[in-house]
């Protein structure tokens, strides 16, 4: 009988994921392949900030330096 299946390597014992059909003490042969595990995929920043759904005026970012450091601040250097 040959079976596929994934298992978790805690630094001293195998253990499978799923159930074995195995009678105790019996022997096996196991090949070892390390299996690939996907990252997921984070999000750019301009989804992460489109999804962030945030309003402002419709000149921010022309005027970005007066909303944030004030107009009368911003005029003056």
């Amino acid at each position: 009988m040959t079976k596929t299946l994934h298992a978790l390597y805690d630094g001293k014992v195998l253990r499978p994921e799923e159930p074995l059909n195995l009678k105790p003490n019996i022997r096996v042969l196991i090949t070892v392949e390390m299996a690939v595990v996907e990252k997921p995929k984070r999000p750019s920043f301009l989804q992460t900030a489109r999804s962030l759904q945030l309003e402002g005026p419709s000149d921010w970012s022309a005027r970005i330096e007066d909303y944030l450091y004030g107009e009368a601040n911003h005029a003056c250097k």
